[in-house]
């Protein structure tokens, strides 16, 4: 139990005061406090310091909000700065940093340093759980998905996605069309923002990405598909997941799923607003989103400490993006 640090009193002397006889300038004389004192402490019934918050907080965060933002603490670890970013981007717009900082204390998850503490004991002395084949940086997952019609389009748009397995860096682009052609150019403009050598590529059996699956299963491939000229040109493996078996793919299934609730959570003016808002995610997910399966960190902060050790792997610098000013 706290005791107010300028209070005159204890709970004990408090009970005194309510059980004493006398009249109330006879009690403020007898335990030397205020007649004040003596008639508040009469009437309660309840002896300890209450609580100075008020009974309803302004806050800017609905409940539903608040309870997002804590799950997000929780499972990513986010640093404030990290946490402020996404909640202004992507739950609510008017919040403050001050505000979220009170909003992680009155749920008990301020202490980033005490939640990793405790986050590594309660994981030593248990058996870890079997983890995905370590790859280095350079193997890409790619898919492509559709995007909602906006106001001011005539037909609906598609989102191609690659995420490297290692460091789970990620690039997209909206393209108009779900064609060979979009595919190839798509795989073109990541091999060239990529930092690292790409070696291998895995994608599903759609037409935009193989000519190699038909009903029954796979063919030889007849080397005249674009995308596959491509991965040829570079030197790389394309891979084609099993049919029917999306989970293969599934490290870009998840992070289409990030997307999906993004899709569902936001109201989109226009084709600009949705590109502008695909591309603001990406910068936060590459450079301000912690991932349990990194360690706790970024992709851009995995990709530079696979960088300082495999420094063959890469074929240009990383460069971190500037966190928000504090």
């Amino acid at each position: 139990m706290k005791i107010h640090p300028k209070a005159r009193t204890t709970p004990a002397l408090r009970r005194e005061i309510h059980n004493a006889e006398g009249t109330q300038a006879e009690i403020a004389k007898r335990y030397n406090v205020t007649i004040l004192t003596v008639r508040k402490w009469q009437k309660r019934e309840v002896f300890e310091d209450k609580s100075h918050r008020p009974d309803n907080l302004r806050t800017t965060l609905s409940e539903a909000q608040e309870h997002i933002v804590i799950e997000l603490r929780k499972t990513l670890l986010l640093t404030l700065d990290d946490l402020f970013v996404v909640t202004r981007k992507y739950l609510n717009q008017n919040v403050s940093r001050a505000g979220l900082h009170r909003c992680l204390q009155r749920h008990g998850v301020s202490n980033l340093h005490a939640m990793k503490k405790a986050l590594e004991e309660n994981s030593s002395g248990h058996k870890k759980s079997k983890t995905f084949k370590d790859y280095q940086p350079g193997f890409i997952h790619i898919d492509i998905k559709y995007l909602p019609q906006m106001p001011d389009e005539t037909n609906r748009r598609y989102l191609l996605v690659a995420i490297d397995r290692a460091t789970r860096w990620v690039h997209l682009e909206i393209v108009k069309n779900k064609t060979a052609a979009h595919a190839q150019r798509f795989l073109e403009r990541v091999i060239k923002k990529a930092p690292f050598k790409i070696y291998t590529v895995l994608t599903d059996n759609g037409k935009e990405f193989t000519d190699r699956f038909i009903a029954n299963g796979e063919r030889e491939p007849t080397g005249r598909h674009l995308f596959d000229q491509s991965c040829s040109a570079h030197g790389i493996e394309h891979r084609l997941i099993k049919p029917k078996y999306p989970q293969t793919n599934g490290m870009v299934e998840r992070f289409n799923g990030r997307i999906s609730d993004i899709l569902k959570t936001t109201r989109f003016s226009s084709s600009a607003d949705l590109k502008a808002t695909m591309e603001h995610y990406l910068k936060v997910y590459n450079h301000h989103l912690p991932q349990k399966a990194l360690g706790h960190k970024t992709p851009t902060e995995a990709l530079k400490s696979w960088r300082e050790k495999s420094p063959d792997l890469f074929v240009k610098r990383i460069y971190n993006q500037a966190r928000p000013d504090r």
